[in-house]
């Protein structure tokens, strides 16, 4: 095989290669919910290879989605909407109860354990947008849930 050939089918080999994702995402959650509650959390690990941005995300079970941040502000536990999390390169993000966290708000129904709800983020990485369908499954309410992820 000539040198050219060989450079063609290299390049055709790589071309091939699926691209390496710049986001992942792992160990995602929802707390389940009561017939009533119209507001959850989804909780996950996010690595973004390269300096990056949560920036939003949406779910067919919720009529609002937003990415909040839980703080303390004297003694009190406060909640609130952020424009987007940063996602530095190379370290995990935790979203988790108590800290930052996906709001899943105006629910068109209760979530129970065992299901599976689909949410998809927006994120910003290398400057480009990439779009992550998520299937993440519903977890009841327990502490024991909540404190599995206080890491």
């Amino acid at each position: 095989m000539s040198k050219s050939r060989l450079a063609a089918a290299a390049a055709a080999l790589l071309l091939a290669l699926p691209a390496v994702a710049q986001v992942t995402v792992a160990d995602p959650w929802i707390r389940g919910t009561v017939p009533g509650q119209m507001a959850t959390g989804a909780f996950m690990r996010i690595t973004s290879q390269r300096p990056g941005k949560l920036l939003e995300a949406a779910s067919p079970v919720a009529g609002v989605v937003e990415i909040h941040e839980m703080a303390m502000e004297g003694n009190v536990m406060r909640m609130r909407a952020v424009p987007a999390l940063e996602l530095p390169a190379g370290r995990p993000v935790e979203l988790r109860p108590g800290g930052y966290h996906v709001m899943l708000m105006d629910l068109s129904r209760p979530l129970k354990e065992g299901e599976s709800v689909p949410v998809t983020l927006v994120v910003e990485s290398g400057g480009k947008r990439e779009r992550i369908d998520l299937t993440i499954p519903v977890r009841a309410p327990t502490a024991r849930s909540d404190m599995s992820n206080r890491h």
